[in-house]
């Protein structure tokens, strides 16, 4: 075999060459050819280093092979080659200074083939497989491409237990697809495209709109979808970096916060990945070095723990600090029960239906949304319509990231963040969740009208289901179909917000009402303006009423399926929002003289009866002698009050 034809060969000793030798070309190859290297080797046990930089020369050659050799067969050709070289090695004969540096350290910490075999499975997927038809097609590609990376690492660390690569695997295949969102656009300049055509075709899009770099409202939408998913399998992945040695610990963390960086980057771009691809500037990597150094300079794992209990530590981590650290968190439940309490909303006063734990938990996780909700409806500090867009993006990015900080361990950013991250800790709240809740802030400042009622769902699914889903881990569930429920009723409380908001939405220049349903009516946004209750409005509003009540009705069998000390708060807040929806149906759907609300006795008096138990599953939604029903309600002001 002739000399492969890239760059990094020019500097190759010659076959069979002195392991010294080897191990000084593995060395320069790793500190000249990979921005991040110096730092992780740097962080590294000083015995460990030129290890990793034989497994790094590895992972470089053959991707270099697979990468930068333009013609496919050749390519192929080329990877083949480079198996056999590994066959060699593994039979202790090896020739190329790579595998003459790297046989040692296989030997060393007992390294199966199998990872090494995985990695050109992937780059030779790469010379025939160009598209991909579903997620789980992506993933599998992640499976060879990204996960024998980090598994590689658990071997040179001493680690071979199937939960840490199983923890490990999430958190490559994390990176593998920041990597791929971020990279759209130099894909597409070597004609692959890693968006799966599942996730195209549910927003609207195919890969000709890809290819043709057309970047709109669906893309944007697209891009949201797939860093929800991404930040999942970071979350997923972030126990390990507490099952870990010390310093193996702070790489480990620095790259998911490197890959969190990176989804940050892309939002804060405006998600046109299509265009130009978002990066991270060398500030930014100085200050996520310094972050981590700073939440890691804790006491590491200790011994005689099996992988199970490191596991559910890692995840749960509650109440283990020092007194100085629970003393700043219980100060910071006081700060986020001040901020629910000057809101005053209905589900302040429900809390006091539930056990102390899980009321200071609501009052945490309401504070973080109420605080959200504020960054994108509260005015700017700018009179210019486009600097206020910016302004509110802008801080809503910032919460994104302190939400991302604040799910590896920093809470410093603001006064919520450790009565937060205690709550979403203790009760195991995945943060996806306040992701979505973030976007549809996004798409409050993007939208100001919805064409169908499926894309009206779609965002209410973000600003009120969210709500639900993390409510049901606080009151507690174990019926797999509660979080179902828990998102049917939280769009039923946002249904509700949205009728009883007609006019002050108006005033924002939004209409939540569906298009489609205000032609279905013959209405028109200039019609709702005038507020006046046509016979075509009043219509209108019925048959959005009646919509509402259909998701009620659904979303109240969750009572029943919640933990038995919490049901008697979500009745009430059922019966509070549902008698809202009740009220706009006696007023003949008159939402625009006054607004609709319950008065100070008549929420007194609900709750006096979840109080004193005088409640039912059935009566949540009485019957009226106009046969119509109550039900639900939603969290904040408009989108949650």
């Amino acid at each position: 075999m002739h000399l492969p034809e890239i760059e990094i060969a020019a500097s190759l000793p010659p076959p069979g060459c002195p392991v010294a030798q080897a191990e000084q070309y593995t060395h320069w190859l790793a500190t000249h050819h990979y921005e991040n290297f110096h730092v992780v080797s740097w962080l590294l046990p000083r015995r460990l280093r030129r290890h990793f930089y034989n497994v790094y020369a590895y992972c470089r050659w053959a991707d270099d092979l697979g990468d930068e050799v333009k013609d496919t067969s050749r390519a192929i050709e080329l990877l083949d080659w480079w198996e056999s070289e590994l066959d060699l090695c593994y039979a202790g004969r090896p020739s190329h200074p790579v595998f003459v540096a790297l046989e040692p350290t296989i030997r060393e910490f007992d390294i199966p083939a199998e990872p090494f075999r995985d990695l050109l499975t992937a780059f030779r997927q790469d010379q025939t497989v160009h598209r991909y038809a579903t997620w789980e097609g992506v993933l599998g590609y992640c499976q060879y491409s990204a996960n024998p990376v980090g598994r590689l690492v658990l071997y040179l660390c001493g680690y071979r237990d199937s939960e840490r690569q199983r923890l490990s695997d999430a958190t490559c295949t994390a990176l593998q697809l920041a990597n791929f969102w971020q990279d759209v656009s130099r894909d597409l300049d070597k004609g692959r495209i890693y968006i799966p055509v599942d996730a195209l075709e549910r927003h609207g899009l195919q890969t000709s709109d890809i290819e043709a770099r057309r970047f709109d409202k669906r893309y944007e939408e697209l891009m949201r979808d797939l860093i929800a998913r991404t930040r999942q399998l970071f979350a997923e992945g972030r126990p390990l970096a507490s099952m870990v040695d010390g310093r193996l610990s702070i790489d480990l963390e620095l790259f998911s916060r490197g890959g969190l960086a990176v989804l940050e980057a892309i939002e804060s771009s405006g998600y046109n990945t299509l265009a130009a691809r978002p990066s991270i500037s060398g500030t930014q990597r100085l200050l996520l070095f310094g972050g981590t150094l700073a939440s890691r300079m804790v006491p590491a794992v200790r011994p005689g723990k099996n992988v199970k209990d490191l596991t559910a530590e890692a995840a749960a981590n509650v109440g283990a600090g020092p007194a100085s650290d629970r003393a700043a968190v219980e100060r910071s439940y006081e700060r986020c029960r001040e901020v629910a309490r000057k809101a005053a909303s209905n589900f302040y006063y429900a809390f006091y239906m539930l056990p102390r734990p899980k009321r200071d938990a609501l009052c945490a996780i309401y504070a973080f949304m109420r605080l959200v909700d504020d960054a994108s409806d509260s005015p700017a500090a700018s009179t210019d319509e486009t600097s206020e867009l910016v302004l509110k993006r802008a801080a809503l990015s910032r919460w994104r990231a302190l939400l991302d900080e604040c799910a590896m361990g920093n809470t410093g950013g603001h006064f919520i963040l450790p009565a937060f991250a205690d709550a979403i800790k203790r009760y195991r709240i995945p943060s996806r969740y306040f992701h979505d809740l973030i976007s549809g802030a996004e798409m409050d400042l993007l939208e100001t009208n919805y064409a169908t009622f499926e894309s009206l769902q779609e965002y209410c699914y973000r600003v009120a289901g969210t709500v639900g889903l993390t409510c049901i881990h606080i009151f507690g569930f174990q019926d797999a179909h509660a979080p179902e429920l828990a998102e049917r009723l939280g769009i039923a409380f946002q249904l509700t917000n949205i009728l009883r908001d007609v006019r002050s939405d108006l005033e924002m220049g939004r209409v939540y009402l569906p298009a489609e349903d205000l032609r279905r009516f013959g209405c028109t946004a200039a019609e709702l303006e005038r507020g006046i209750v046509t016979p075509a409005v009043r219509e209108l509003l019925r048959f959005e009423a009646q919509r509402a009540w259909e998701f009620y009705r659904e979303g109240v069998r969750l009572i029943g399926k919640i933990d038995r000390d919490s049901r008697a708060a979500l009745w009430a807040l059922a019966r509070i929002y549902s008698s809202l929806l009740a009220r706009i149906e006696d007023r003949d759907f008159d939402v625009f003289s006054e607004r609709v609300r319950l008065s100070t006795a008549e929420k007194a008096g609900i709750l006096l009866r979840a109080r004193l138990g005088w409640w039912s599953e059935a009566d949540v939604l009485e019957e009226r002698d106009h046969n119509r029903r109550r039900a639900g309600g939603a969290f904040l002001g408009r989108r949650a009050s």
